[in-house]
């Protein structure tokens, strides 16, 4: 009785509304995963390639760099807003507008890993017949994973975050839950659309920051510098 007293009473906290509503919350969940799962991998896909021209034409690095800081100061309600004509009502909006503020952290951390890279261990790639190719995929982006995973959780974490704001469009996937509930002022179903968002994004960070480790393993074993002898 008490269980459903806290709907009639409009609580923050209400059991009753997780067990009547857990089909609505698991699809505005998968929602949001998907579109910060494409979005992240979308902006990796994207911001590759304009890390090595950016490494490739030092001369294009700054302009590049300058253009993806200037795309991340738009706001995200004009951003979605700018793209509405192109895409129209549709996923695609925020999906797009994710890449793109995804870019100026993910170009960023990309050619700091590359240019980490330490110019002797090249020389010898190369001394061993390894050609540009296969110098960039077996040495260089090993050595780069540090950088990028940071990158990665950032630009998630973010991801994350800005996905709600596509509520404006019906793609925010629990952002939809926020924004509907602030509207009708439902406070369980404000609440916990808002813990489950938060709960996505250290969950996120928590499960890239395992991979980083399990891929660097060589990180995990290094001696910390006041123990060497």
């Amino acid at each position: 009785m008490a269980a459903r007293d806290c709907l009639a009473g409009n609580e923050w906290i209400c059991g009753e509304y997780v067990r009547t509503r857990s089909g609505e919350l698991t699809d505005a969940t998968l929602q949001h995963i998907g579109i910060t799962t494409v979005s992240v991998v979308l902006a990796l896909l994207v911001a590759f390639p304009l890390a090595l021209a950016a490494r490739r034409w030092r001369a294009a690095a700054e302009p590049l760099i300058g253009l993806t800081t200037v795309l991340y100061t738009v706001p995200s309600l004009a951003m979605f807003a700018l793209l509405l004509p192109v895409f129209g009502v549709s996923a695609a909006v925020v999906v797009t507008g994710l890449v793109l503020y995804s870019l100026t952290v993910l170009v960023r951390n990309i050619l700091t890993g590359l240019d980490g890279v330490p110019e002797e261990v090249r020389e010898a790639a190369r001394g061993m017949g390894y050609g540009p190719a296969r110098l960039l995929f077996a040495v260089e982006l090993p050595l780069t994973v540090p950088a990028l995973l940071a990158g990665v959780r950032i630009a998630t974490v973010s991801a994350v975050s800005l996905t709600t704001v596509g509520a404006i469009v019906d793609h925010g996937g629990l952002g939809n839950l926020i924004y509907s509930g602030m509207q009708s002022f439902f406070k369980a179903e404000v609440l916990t659309a808002s813990a489950l968002c938060v709960l996505l994004a250290v969950t996120a960070d928590v499960l890239l920051l395992g991979l980083q480790r399990v891929l660097t393993p060589w990180a995990r074993h290094r001696a910390p510098a006041g123990r060497r002898r």
